[in-house]
């Protein structure tokens, strides 16, 4: 599906730990388990976005949580324009500001 979608990924260590794609709306989800590796902050924003650059108009960026609480350690952290879900309320997420409620930004 990578290849499919022009993704090449050289630096496997950089990489989400989950790519998911929504062939209904043409969007490209980047997600972190927050609690593990770190949420999407500008850093890793920054990274996905070198990564990702020809797919950025596709690009919705989430930081995954077991539940709000351990989010709220990490809340002051979230980069702007990205989204946040949790697993015992997998029904919601929680969108960062931007120009959009939710969906890739582009460039």
């Amino acid at each position: 599906m990578l290849d499919e979608l022009g993704i090449s990924l050289k630096a496997r260590e950089k990489a989400p730990d989950v790519i998911a794609w929504d062939a209904k709306r043409g969007w490209l989800f980047l997600m972190e388990a927050a609690s593990t590796h770190g949420p999407v902050d500008v850093t890793r924003k920054n990274e996905l976005h070198e990564l990702f650059s020809e797919q950025w108009d596709k690009i919705v960026l989430v930081s995954c949580f077991p539940d709000r609480k351990t989010m709220q350690k990490y809340l002051a952290l979230l980069a702007w324009e990205t989204e946040a879900w949790c697993a015992d309320t997998p029904d919601h997420m929680m969108h960062f500001n931007g120009s959009r409620f939710m969906g890739p930004y582009g460039e």
